[in-house]
């Protein structure tokens, strides 16, 4: 057994929330023609190295993630963005086994939908919105040249999740805290969600 197939074993193992309505999910997918996988702390399904979809559990539901939502056609009105800042990726949520059951054909559509797309070669294209830096990040990177170049170094998305990060704090004190704290991971390269 793989080591991507002992943590997709676990992830399902260890839910507390939303167990079964999880295990659906992985069977409906498992359906297709995709494969299984385990990224980003979550159970991943891919089609020809392609990342297509992924199954969360939420604190108040559970939701299939497509990476390329936003290019999916959605007749049924029922990807949702995650949240204010997600420019690529739809969830459709999930809040019982019924609900589910009723969504089967649709959800295995939407997969068809989203293999098609990636079979096309359909890219996101991200608007260029680059952000801008907070004044004390800037500050920073002048007494600390490393932690400049590491962060420059980072994928587009890791700096947008930082910045985004940073700049929402009000106070000047706060934002300053918040990249104290994440200097050690940025230096390593790390994104502000990832462990």
């Amino acid at each position: 057994m793989s080591d991507a197939d002992i943590r997709v074993e676990a992830f399902f193992r260890e839910a507390t929330q939303w167990r079964e309505e999880l295990a659906m999910l992985r069977s409906i997918l498992l359906e297709s023609s995709l494969e299984e996988d385990f990224k980003w702390y979550s159970p991943c399904y891919t089609h020809d190295g392609g990342n297509l979809v992924a199954i969360w559990g939420l604190k108040d539901s559970c939701a299939l993630a497509f990476f390329k939502g936003v290019l999916l056609e959605d007749p049924e009105a029922i990807l949702v963005a995650p949240g204010e800042n997600s420019r690529s990726m739809r969830l459709i949520r999930f809040t019982s086994i019924d609900e589910i059951t009723q969504r089967r054909s649709i959800v295995l559509d939407y997969v068809q939908r989203a293999i098609e797309a990636e079979r096309s070669g359909l890219k996101v294209e991200f608007r260029n919105d680059d952000l801008d830096y907070p004044e004390e990040l800037l500050a920073r990177f002048e007494v600390d040249p490393q932690l400049q170049e590491a962060f420059e170094a980072l994928t587009p998305g890791r700096r947008r999740g930082y910045i985004l990060h940073f700049s929402n704090a009000k106070q000047s004190a706060t934002r300053v805290a918040r990249i104290d704290k994440c200097a050690a991971r940025i230096v390593e390269g790390k994104g502000l969600h990832d462990r």
